[in-house]
């Protein structure tokens, strides 16, 4: 059995994703999640689970449980999943001084969770940007030219969890039709969420371009595009396929995390105008993404490469990975269906492009097509799936 790691968050798909690959590669592969019956947790891979309290809510509490369970367990690789994790554990990386924890320090992740800061950085290097306005407070709203505001508008806060030490909250993007609604919008959000961008709505496909930078070269670099996502208006892929990595944005998305001193993996994020063909840059996130299990199925397998460089372990070079393998979040994408169900068309939560609603229903209720892979169920290991399923019946 090779070193021990850690993953945290557990009921996390990018958890699940991170302990298959480990654990198939030998791996003693240990979780954490604050419900202690978690996604991961249930995969066979899984060595042992502990339940830990919220990094969220209680950022001490939850380093001190980590760090208990990871000296128990011998963890030599602390992977921290979500973005309140990662904010937990740099905060007190001394803590955990004799393991790898393959990040960045505090200063640079805080950086590239600052949303205003990247897109400003990006448009020093040349980067399209939506257009967008800047408040530092819901108030300023009234000294904004009406005119300067291009509706329907994306209210988007300026970290994803915003707070400090004592306790976080996570923010969320949505869109606004008209003045009013952005006024009742601006002042429903917590202080701490401020500074928020008003941002030009793309309307077009999602493209990812997904990197791994280890001291100042490029490991791993792929890229998928989204077909289907959850919220449909934008957010969570639940279903993709891979593309080839356009050279272009490669180069552009590793120019902007080199600015900011990155080490690690990322995620870069762009919108690509249905009208126009020009890539936006929409955010930066600096730790493992969702839809991982994609890039593991064509042929980059993300968490391997990390933790061998991490631990300095002997790693042949990236090969090619597999152009055009689908992935599909089979209860995300039902979510999708419902919520297209339930919204009018001329709603602004969906976009503008979206099938007529029963194509919908036939996309999302056809089990499979060639070329696609479940995210969650997997025959060889299906505990997940199970508890999963169990899951979201519980939630309705």
């Amino acid at each position: 059995m090779g070193e021990a790691v850690l993953v945290t968050d557990g009921d996390e798909r990018a958890a699940l994703a991170v302990v298959r690959s480990l654990g198939r590669a030998g791996y003693a592969v240990h979780v954490c999640s604050t419900r202690g019956r978690s996604l991961a947790g249930a995969s066979r891979y899984c060595m042992s689970e502990e339940r830990a309290p919220d990094p969220l809510r209680a950022p001490g509490d939850f380093v001190d449980a980590l760090e208990q369970y990871a000296r128990r367990v011998g963890a030599r690789v602390l992977l921290p999943i979500s973005e309140a994790s990662v904010l937990a554990v740099l905060a007190d990386r001394e803590r955990f001084r004799d393991m790898c924890i393959p990040f960045p320090d505090e200063a640079a992740f805080h950086r590239v969770c600052d949303k205003p800061r990247v897109l400003q950085a990006a448009r020093a290097l040349g980067i399209e940007i939506p257009e967008q306005r800047l408040l530092t407070a819901a108030g300023e709203i009234d000294a904004l030219d009406p005119d300067a505001v291009r509706y329907p508008v994306v209210v988007k806060p300026g970290r994803s969890v915003a707070g400090d030490a004592h306790g976080r909250q996570k923010t969320m993007v949505s869109y606004a039709r008209d003045d009013r609604e952005l006024r009742a919008q601006l002042e429903r959000l917590p202080a701490a969420a401020f500074p928020v961008l008003l941002q030009q709505r793309i309307v077009g496909p999602g493209v990812g371009i997904f990197l791994l930078l280890w001291d100042g070269r490029t490991d791993a670099v792929f890229s998928h595009r989204r077909i289907r996502e959850k919220p449909p208006s934008g957010g969570v892929s639940v279903y993709r396929e891979s593309i080839p990595a356009d050279p272009a944005l490669v180069r552009a998305s590793t120019a902007l995390l080199e600015a900011f001193g990155w080490q690690g993996v990322a995620m870069v994020e762009y919108k690509v105008d249905a009208s126009t063909g020009e890539p936006y840059l929409m955010e930066v996130n600096g730790r493992f993404w969702g839809s991982l299990q994609l890039a593991i199925d064509a042929g980059v397998d993300f968490p391997v490469r990390l933790v061998r460089l991490a631990l300095g372990e002997p790693l042949p070079p990236q090969p090619a990975y597999r152009v055009g393998v689908r992935s599909r979040w089979w209860w995300g994408d039902v979510d999708h269906l419902i919520a297209v169900l339930r919204q009018p068309r001329d709603g602004i939560a969906l976009p503008p492009d979206l099938p007529p609603k029963w194509r919908s229903v036939l996309d999302v209720l056809v089990p499979w097509r060639p070329g696609d892979r479940n995210e969650v169920f997997r025959w060889s290991d299906p505990m997940p799936a199970v508890r999963e399923t169990l899951n979201w019946f519980a939630r309705r």
